[in-house]
Order: C-alpha cells, then sequence, then structure tokens
C-alpha cells in the first residue's frame, strides 16, 4: 500500500477522474445509499484510475463488493463492524483501517489488527451529523501512544492549515473531504495539499 500523508475522501468516481491524476496517492471512496449497479460502477470506475495513477484506493463500507471488484483495501467504520465478515475480508487478501471514536472503540478495533486506525472529527465537521463532539489535536497524541505502529490517520474538519498540527501531534496521515469538495478551484486545493504534505 502507499500510505501518503494525504488522504482525500470523495463521495464519486467522478471525483476520482477529476483529482486523482494531479498526483493523489491515497483516495477513499465513500458512497451512500446508491443502488448495487451504480456502486459497482462507480468503485470500477475508480479502480482503473487508481490502477492508471498508481494510486491506493480504499472503499467504504462496502467490503463484499470489495471483495468481488478485486479491490485492495477497505475501510470500515464501527456501525460496520457489526456485520463485516472479518474472516472473509482476510481471506480475500483485503487490508482495512476503522474508525474510532473513544477508548472502547479503538481497543475493539486494535483487536482486528487493521492497517491504520483513524480518530475523528479532529475539528467540528459539517460532513455528516455525528453524536461524537471534536476530539481536539492533543488526542492523536494519547492515540499514537496507545496504538504503536499503526499508522494514525486525523479525519474531520482538517484542512492545509490545521494539517501540521495534527502530524505534530503524532498522525501519519490526514484526511480531507469539504476543505477539497466545497473548495471554488478543487484542483487548486489538491495541488496546494499535495505541495504541503509531500
Amino acid at each position: 500500500m502507499i500510505l501518503d500523508r494525504f488522504y482525500p475522501i470523495f463521495d464519486s468516481a467522478d471525483w476520482l477522474e477529476r483529482l486523482v491524476p494531479l498526483g493523489i496517492k491515497l483516495v477513499q471512496l465513500r458512497i451512500k445509499d446508491v443502488p448495487a449497479k451504480t456502486l459497482r460502477t462507480h468503485v470500477r470506475r475508480a479502480k482503473s484510475v487508481c490502477a492508471a495513477q498508481g494510486c491506493t484506493l480504499v472503499v467504504n463500507d462496502y467490503w463484499q463488493v470489495a471483495i468481488d471488484e478485486g479491490c485492495d483495501y477497505i475501510h470500515l467504520g464501527q456501525e460496520d463492524l457489526e456485520t463485516a465478515d472479518i474472516t472473509a475480508i482476510r481471506a480475500a487478501g483485503l487490508r482495512f483501517g476503522i474508525s474510532t471514536h473513544d477508548k472502547a472503540e479503538l481497543a475493539r478495533a486494535l483487536d482486528l489488527a487493521p492497517d491504520y486506525v483513524a480518530l475523528g472529527p479532529i475539528y467540528p465537521t459539517i460532513l455528516k451529523k455525528m453524536k461524537w463532539r471534536e476530539q481536539g489535536v492533543a488526542k492523536l497524541s494519547t492515540w499514537r501512544g496507545l496504538i504503536g505502529d499503526v499508522p494514525l490517520i486525523a479525519i474531520g474538519g482538517m484542512n492545509i492549515d490545521r494539517a501540521p498540527g495534527a502530524f505534530a501531534a503524532g498522525a501519519d496521515v490526514v484526511a480531507a473531504v469539504t476543505d477539497i469538495t466545497l473548495h471554488e478551484d478543487p484542483e487548486d486545493r489538491v495541488r496546494a495539499w499535495l505541495a504541503a504534505t509531500r
């Protein structure tokens, strides 16, 4: 896996086809509530552009589709762990990351030996309604001490100005969503992220 310091997350293959060729090396496809056929089309398109650009594709939630489509990586939220077949995921050779918000969730995640752990939201986020308040940068340092060598991803309200603080606190990778997708010039914003994290 190419574990880059910059980890954008997009909700369609359209975004990946548009922005991955700029130099993104790690990206997540997070699509919610679409028909299975539409989902598979997006996964296939995303897989194609990532393969052509040497970018690691992470599929959010849909582990069975990821297996069926021959993907390499998935991301699981805590709610996904209720239904995910970890044995089947491992048997298919899929690597996976897990979202965490508190120490109980972290313990649960570490028991599964994930390939990365995500902590969030570090800052308030407008992406989705969450029961979790902002975690704060200091909690990254706490997680860093608890997870050893497991890669740590900071997510939630992240932007270029906040990224250095997350790295200094122990994050290996910073994930960004709306800082790119809501920007007036997403291409320019991706180039700026790449310059700031390489």
